[in-house]
């Protein structure tokens, strides 16, 4: 007996699908920004800051600024997840929310929001009235991890955490909503410092077991998606400032980041939907599909610092 592909059971798993992700998928998509887009290139407006006057005596004429004014596009980009199902028996099973296909789709679509987001967080922002400048990220705003002796480089520290705070309270993001994504190795070399206080290494130490996820203000997010640098760079080994002083990080490094939740923004043309087709050419296989469209940039520089790590 052939199972139909009913309206409903595209519906159904549909709804799985946007479930799972919602849920389990991306794991840095939940700390930033989120908007809707209906086209697929769309602007967002920033007001700068103003500055407040003395007023110079009674009945004076008011003086105005010119606030500044910018604005950042965002391209939204199509992302799909499909397979076929030949054997009839399996179809039965995927409108369950726990089946393979559910899952897959969820894993694939998690996985290209938080590359997007990456990508973006790091790259290079669209700017002006059509979008044709760009930005990228100071130097200013990139970190090399230091711990004051080695000189050619090292793997995060507290040390280097703290120079990282600091950037953002000079900034004045302010300390919520702050984030930090590395990779299991900078999980490992935290745990490895033996030279912290005792506190610090009893917090870190949580932080690593997963006891608890938030250190020095940030919450911590581990991805192993995180790219490496194509080649060494110069650095000061004794404050960590980036393309500085007389040091060489020597080899790749991995380019972990903090932010701020304002300072990324993730933009969703299209939700994640999910259906289910007869393919004709393929024999009458049916094909398990899932779809969503976004984009993503970085709202403000000040709220995002690249963090360079050493690797063994």
């Amino acid at each position: 007996m052939s199972v139909q592909v009913t309206t409903s059971m595209v519906k159904q798993y549909s709804a799985n699908v946007f479930h799972l992700v919602q849920q389990k998928g991306s794991r840095l998509a939940a700390f930033v920004r989120k908007e809707s887009i209906s086209s697929e290139e769309s602007f967002f407006d920033r007001i700068g800051t103003a500055t407040a006057r003395k007023k110079s005596s009674r009945h004076s004429d008011i003086v105005y600024d010119d606030t500044p004014h910018s604005r950042r596009r965002v391209i939204s980009e199509d992302h799909y997840y499909a397979d076929l199902v030949d054997n009839e028996d399996k179809l039965r099973i995927i409108i369950n929310p726990e089946s393979e296909y559910a899952i897959a789709a969820r894993n694939a679509l998690g996985r290209a929001m938080d590359d997007e987001i990456i990508l973006q967080a790091l790259g290079t922002a669209y700017t002006g009235k059509d979008g044709s400048g760009s930005q990228s990220l100071g130097d200013s705003q990139k970190v090399a991890a230091f711990d004051g002796t080695a000189t050619t480089g090292t793997g995060l520290n507290v040390k280097t955490l703290r120079a990282v705070k600091k950037k953002f309270n000079e900034n004045e993001t302010g300390d919520e909503d702050l984030y930090f994504c590395l990779s299991a190795e900078q999980l490992d070399d935290l745990l490895g410092e033996t030279e912290v206080t005792s506190s610090d290494y009893a917090n870190v130490k949580a932080l690593v077991h997963g006891d608890v996820d938030t250190f020095m203000g940030f919450k911590f997010i581990r991805s192993e998606r995180l790219n490496v640098t194509s080649s060494s760079f110069t650095y000061n080994s004794a404050t960590g400032a980036y393309n500085s002083g007389g040091d060489t990080f020597t080899t790749a490094a991995r380019r972990c980041f903090a932010w701020q939740k304002m300072g990324l923004l993730l933009a969703t043309a299209k939700e994640v939907s999910g259906r289910i087709d007869e393919i004709p050419r393929k024999h009458y296989a049916k094909q398990i599909y899932a779809c969503m469209s976004l984009g993503a940039t970085r709202m403000e520089e000040e709220r995002v610092v690249e963090v360079l790590c050493k690797e063994s």
